[in-house]
């Protein structure tokens, strides 16, 4: 069961990757809030549809209270605060360097498991992590090439607090999930977050600019339609997939093998958009390969 688990974990970065490339073209056409509401009320439907055909049940009403609190509690931290955060960092410091903060999801993931549900890793586990973490910060790093702090602006300082800030809101809303879950049905658990998720979105839009962003985002055809392709992969496949995996292997692991993300991101580089690809970034990808081979093989 642990390796179907992994193999989750695997397929999850797959479809973030997918999604990702989605979402970049949808923020360009209806900006960062629109596009996280947008995704998730896509989701909510290709997840209760998934579930009326697959359970016989379009709602959750069979979770258990304490599943639902903590699922809720999930959506909240780890899809609204940590997307949030972390796309106003995309807007200040650039998708790169705040990707380079995410590359801490793992450690920060298995540093919560061990405090707060007494996860632990084993030596094969602590070096497959390692390996993956060492490429993905060598792969972002060679993209990024060298940071400066001298003469930082304060937009810049933002950005660097919210890119700080967002992989502790991931990492916790992946706890929250662990706990939450238990054994009760990925799918319906990811309609639980998915729902919450939609609720706080559409209270920072009302907040925000009293939902006049969402009206006007909700005209743009092209916009919604990358939006839609995105949430597929996204919260609806990839999130799915995530809570499958969590319930068979720990939350560290979970978040290393999704962390591979920036790694997939340069398949489409090469093949699709032809960019030139720097060799820190190849050996990078080629160590974080190897790092999740140890995951499988060993």
């Amino acid at each position: 069961m642990e390796k179907i688990g992994l193999l989750a974990s695997f397929a999850t970065a797959v479809c973030w990757t997918l999604g990702a490339i989605a979402f970049e073209k949808g923020i360009k056409r209806i900006g960062v809030l629109s596009v996280n509401f947008f995704k998730v009320l896509t989701a909510i439907f290709l997840l209760t549809l998934a579930t009326t055909l697959s359970r016989g049940m379009p709602l959750p009403l069979d979770a258990p209270f304490r599943s639902v609190i903590y699922l809720s509690l999930s959506g909240i931290v780890g899809f609204v605060f940590a997307d949030m955060f972390l796309f106003s960092a995309y807007g200040t410091v650039g998708p790169r360097i705040a990707m380079l903060f995410m590359a801490l999801c793992p450690p920060i993931s298995a540093g919560m498991g061990y405090l707060f549900i007494g996860e632990s890793l084993d030596s094969r586990s602590a070096l497959g992590m390692g390996l993956v973490l060492i490429g993905i910060f060598m792969t972002i790093f060679g993209r990024q090439g060298s940071i400066s702090f001298s003469n930082i602006s304060k937009e810049d300082r933002k950005g660097y607090i919210f890119a700080s800030i967002a992989p502790f809101c991931q990492s916790g809303g992946l706890v929250l999930t662990k706990i939450g879950l238990g054994d009760y049905n990925p799918i319906s658990g990811a309609q639980i977050r998915v729902f919450m998720a939609i609720i706080g979105f559409g209270l920072v839009s009302l907040v925000y600019s009293g939902g006049k962003n969402l009206t006007k985002a909700a005209k743009d055809l092209q916009g919604l339609k990358y939006t839609a392709i995105g949430a597929f992969f996204g919260p609806f496949v990839g999130v799915s997939l995530s809570l499958f995996a969590l319930q068979r292997v720990s939350t560290g692991i979970v978040s290393t093998l999704i962390g591979l993300t920036p790694i997939m991101i340069l398949v489409p580089d090469i093949l699709v958009y032809k960019k030139k690809i720097k060799p820190l970034e190849i050996a990078g990808a080629f160590i974080a390969v190897i790092g999740t081979a140890v995951f499988f093989l060993w």
